[in-house]
């Protein structure tokens, strides 16, 4: 046996555990109401209050009355009468035509609009500066013309008689337009309404999409190539999750745009749309201020608002959603 094996091990005492330091307990700091932001934004909240918040209310009392011209002049006073407007509206098969018709007209303006504008947007990456400066001039000349201007135009374009486009399309073989009504018809004339919002809301797609495909990262588009992804893989898995925030936005824009389409259609039509010209905001007009039932106009222009308050509701959603993946 060893002098290693009969020695006796010295027992190691346990470490002794260190308590951590203690944290110096701060002591909280009372909240204190800051008035110096609010009192900045009074003005403004006081002009949006004049300027939205009266209309509003009053459109919200006008669509529970019986209001009409004799309520206007003052000859009778107006009586409540409860659901009975919006009842009458939607009991109205005209009224839920026009619905219909206002989905599908917003629906292709918007459709049309982003997708034209994601195409020039992409085009203007890959041509020369001098271009693209006068591809910019000429979208910002067009998104500044007035409403009232720009459908003048487009009435002597697609005009019967003296129209440019129906003299070109007659120069081809086989095609005879001189004289063609585009508004004898309820789909050509929409479609031509609807190149009009598509011609006017292109321009700010184009610029918005554009400075945000100048934060696409390049090597990202490398890398993708370089892994075999052809034009379309690296549109679709890189430049368009990355443009997914200004897409939902342009989008919910353009659908509230849309559907608040007024002067285009009133203009094109001579003040005095037909019924297969009629779209919410027409319909609503037109029930005010030509049969001079106020209150069944107030009735649509409400629900109308209730329509968009939909679709920024799910606008909001939406963001929230990329917010919270971000």
């Amino acid at each position: 046996m060893s002098a290693a094996d009969t020695t006796t091990p010295t027992e190691v005492p346990p470490p002794m555990s260190v308590p951590p330091p203690s944290r110096p307990v701060l002591p909280r700091r009372k909240r204190t109401f800051n008035a110096t932001p609010w009192l900045l934004l009074a003005p403004c909240l006081l002009i949006l209050a004049l300027v939205l918040g009266y209309p509003l209310v009053r459109l919200v009392t006008l669509s529970f009355q019986k209001f009409g011209q004799s309520q206007l002049w003052g000859f009778l006073p107006a009586d409540w009468v409860g659901f009975d407007n919006f009842t009458g509206v939607l009991d109205d098969g005209e009224f839920w035509s026009v619905v219909v018709r206002t989905v599908v007209f917003a629906a292709g303006c918007v459709i049309f609009t982003l997708v034209a504008g994601m195409l020039i947007a992409l085009l203007l990456q890959r041509v020369s500066g001098w271009v693209k400066t006068l591809v910019n001039i000429a979208l910002v000349a067009s998104w500044g013309m007035p409403i009232i201007v720009a459908t003048t135009v487009f009435k002597w374009l697609f005009d019967a008689d003296y129209g440019i486009l129906n003299a070109l399309l007659s120069k081809l073989p086989g095609v005879e337009m001189i004289g063609h009504n585009w508004f004898a018809s309820g789909p050509q004339g929409l479609a031509v309404i609807m190149l009009l919002v598509v011609w006017g809301a292109v321009p700010f797609v184009v610029i918005t999409l554009s400075a945000g495909l100048t934060q696409v990262p390049a090597e990202l588009e490398e890398a993708a190539r370089l892994d075999g992804a052809g034009a379309w893989g690296i549109f679709r898995y890189v430049t368009l999750p990355i443009l997914k925030p200004l897409i939902v936005m342009l989008t919910t824009l353009s659908v509230i745009w849309d559907m608040g389409v007024f002067p285009q259609v009133f203009v094109m039509r001579d003040g005095h749309p037909e019924p297969e010209f009629q779209i919410l905001t027409t319909y609503s007009y037109d029930r005010a201020f030509v049969v001079n039932d106020y209150g069944q106009g107030s009735a649509i222009a409400l629900i109308t608002v209730l329509l968009l308050l939909g679709v920024v509701a799910v606008y909001m959603r939406q963001m929230l959603k990329i917010g919270e993946v971000e």
